[in-house]
């Protein structure tokens, strides 16, 4: 629960400006976008904020901050669509003219969402050398200033900004419904650490996390609840933090949960994963076969005292051998077959050795 609730709630780190939050169309990232957006207006008032929408209105995304404070600027484009719209210009001057105007000081940019961003330009090369000049212009910002986006997979920009030649380092979210842990549990007995060992668990996981098709049958599948979502109740994050100064490893990557209720918590607290935890109680106490039979499988308390006395035949009492003949050297008994060629002479004896 560390590292989401540090993200959430601790200062900006300066060693770390760029944080990537992906969704699918399995599950929505958009509650804990919204949560680091609300408690960063909430504790950095002296950061300026600016908020690029094209995909979820501002509305939405900030429906528990009311009024609005003054360090917040909101752009929006989900009604400027390129060829259905005659007034659309290209989005990335106005981003840049925001970004260079904005007051001195530390500066958090949000964009949501860049899928949206990318199909506006027309180009996954232009969007990420426009989001790639963009990180540069916010990391040469005062600390702690950081570059926020918002992505839906499967998407092309997805393995490109996560790269190390885009960012050395990076805090990476990326949402996955309950179900998913579940279905590991059952179908292929790997729970979540610490029920399983981590190399064991993330070698299962990682493969059928990255199979959208897959992870998306489970939620709009015949064989489940038919929610139509992962839902924003309850949610698995995957984490993985790579680089910053505090990070001695080189990547971390960690799997926690998160709860409307409670936000960041552990993924024992989540009532999506109860069942997981209580089959592997059922799993360790071991079913007892001695229940719902025709006939009675149990011992008398006499019955188990003489099957106890009856000696076996195999077991040794650990007293040592009397048998002199086991204290012979060993020797080797043949017969001939019929077959065989035995000749006394020697075969090579007309060899001059």
């Amino acid at each position: 629960m560390a590292l989401l609730s540090a993200t959430i709630n601790d200062p900006p780190r300066p060693q770390q400006p760029f944080i990537f939050i992906q969704s699918s169309v399995a599950q929505s990232a958009i509650p804990l976008l919204r949560q680091v957006l609300v408690n960063n207006l909430k504790t950095q008032s002296s950061n300026h904020f600016l908020l690029f929408s094209f995909i979820y209105p501002s509305t939405d995304i900030l429906k528990d901050v009311s009024p609005l404070p003054a360090n917040l600027e909101l752009f929006e484009w989900l009604d400027s669509v390129p060829e259905y719209d005659s007034g659309w210009s290209d989005p990335r001057m106005k981003i840049l003219s925001a970004v260079k105007q904005a007051p001195p000081g530390s500066l958090q940019v949000i964009i949501d969402s860049v899928d949206v961003l990318c199909s506006d330009i027309g180009s996954v090369s232009e969007t990420y050398r426009f989001l790639s000049d963009l990180l540069k212009i916010v990391s040469a910002r005062p600390s702690p200033s950081r570059l926020i986006l918002h992505a839906t997979r499967p998407s092309q920009l997805i393995p490109l900004l996560t790269q190390p030649t885009f960012s050395p380092s990076i805090v990476q979210f990326i949402a996955h419904p309950v179900i998913l842990l579940t279905h590991l549990a059952t179908e292929y007995l790997t729970p979540p650490p610490p029920s399983s060992p981590k190399a064991k668990f993330w070698s299962a996981f990682l493969p059928l996390s990255e199979r959208t098709h897959d992870v998306e049958r489970l939620i709009y599948g015949s064989n489940t609840n038919g929610e139509g979502s992962g839902g924003i109740a309850e949610i698995i994050f995957e984490i993985l933090v790579r680089g910053g100064e505090v990070r001695k490893r080189g990547i971390e990557r960690e799997l926690e949960g998160w709860s409307v209720s409670t936000g960041p918590c552990d993924l024992t607290k989540l009532e999506g994963l109860k069942g997981v935890w209580s089959k592997k109680a059922i799993a360790e106490s071991g079913p007892d076969p001695t229940q719902n039979v025709s006939f009675n499988l149990n011992l008398t308390s006499s019955q188990q005292e003489s099957r106890a006395q009856v000696p076996l035949p195999y077991a040794h009492e650990g007293n040592p051998s009397t048998n002199k003949a086991a204290n012979t050297a060993a020797a080797i008994f043949y017969d001939p077959d019929s077959a065989d060629d035995i000749d006394d002479d020697d075969p090579d004896e007309d060899l001059d050795i």
